[in-house]
C-alpha cells in the first residue's frame, strides 16, 4: 500500500481556501484534517469541525510533541494534532490541511516531503473587495486583516502550488488536478524505481 501524501492549503483571509478545501473533501477521496482550539464551540459546531481542548490540555499537548503545527490567535491557540494525520497517511489517505502561512511553515519544517499549495483571488483589488464584502469586522480589524494578508502573500513564494481563485468552481478543480497528478511526481515512485533496479543486479 502507497502511504498517503500531506497537502497543506493556505491563503490571505478572502481567498476562499475553506471553501475550496470543503468542496474537494466532498467531492473526492481525500480525508481533511481536523483543527483543535481552546475557544469554545460557536452555535452549530461540535467534534465534526474542531477539537475543542481546555487551554490545560492543549498546553501540555504542545509539551508532549503532539502538534505537527500550532499557533495563539487572537488569544487563542489552535493546532493540527500530528496522530490523526499521520494514521490517516498510513492508511494510504490523502490528508488535507487548511492552515494559515504561519502553521504551514511549521508543517514543512516538521514533514518536509509535503505538497505546499497557495491560493489567491485573481487581483490584490479583489482581495480587498472581498474583506470589505464581509461588513463584520470594524475598519481597525479589516485594516489589520490586510496588512496580515500583504505578509501572508510574500511568503507564497515558499510554496510548491499557486490555484488562483476567481470563481469557485475553477478553483476547486485546480486542487483536484493538483491532487492527481501527484502519483505521477518521481519522489513518490521511488520505490517503483528501485524495483527496477534490484531486478537488473539480479539478472
Amino acid at each position: 500500500m502507497k502511504k498517503g501524501k500531506l497537502l497543506v492549503l493556505s491563503g490571505p483571509s478572502g481567498a476562499g481556501k475553506s471553501t475550496i478545501s470543503q468542496r474537494v473533501a466532498q467531492e473526492s477521496d481525500i480525508f481533511l484534517s481536523i483543527s483543535a482550539t481552546t475557544r469554545k464551540p460557536r452555535e452549530g459546531e461540535d467534534e465534526n469541525h474542531y477539537y475543542f481542548l481546555t487551554k490545560e490540555d492543549f498546553l501540555t499537548k504542545i509539551e508532549e510533541g503532539a502538534f505537527l503545527e500550532y499557533a495563539q490567535v487572537y488569544g487563542q491557540y489552535y493546532g493540527t494534532l500530528r496522530a490523526p494525520v499521520l494514521e490517516m497517511m498510513e492508511k494510504g489517505k490523502n490528508v488535507l490541511l487548511e492552515i494559515d502561512v504561519q502553521g504551514s511553515m511549521q508543517v514543512k519544517k516538521a514533514y518536509d516531503d509535503c505538497e505546499m499549495i497557495f491560493v489567491l483571488p485573481p487581483s490584490l483589488s479583489e482581495l480587498k473587495k472581498r474583506l470589505a464584502a464581509r461588513k463584520s469586522e470594524t475598519e481597525q480589524q479589516y485594516n489589520l486583516r490586510m496588512v496580515k494578508a500583504l505578509g501572508e502573500i510574500e511568503a507564497a513564494l515558499q510554496y510548491d502550488y499557486l490555484i488562483i481563485n476567481e470563481e469557485i468552481e475553477s478553483a476547486v478543480t485546480q486542487l483536484k488536478q493538483i491532487i492527481d497528478s501527484l502519483d505521477k511526481k518521481m519522489k513518490y515512485n521511488r520505490n517503483f524505481i528501485q524495483t527496477y533496479i534490484e531486478e537488473e543486479k539480479q539478472t
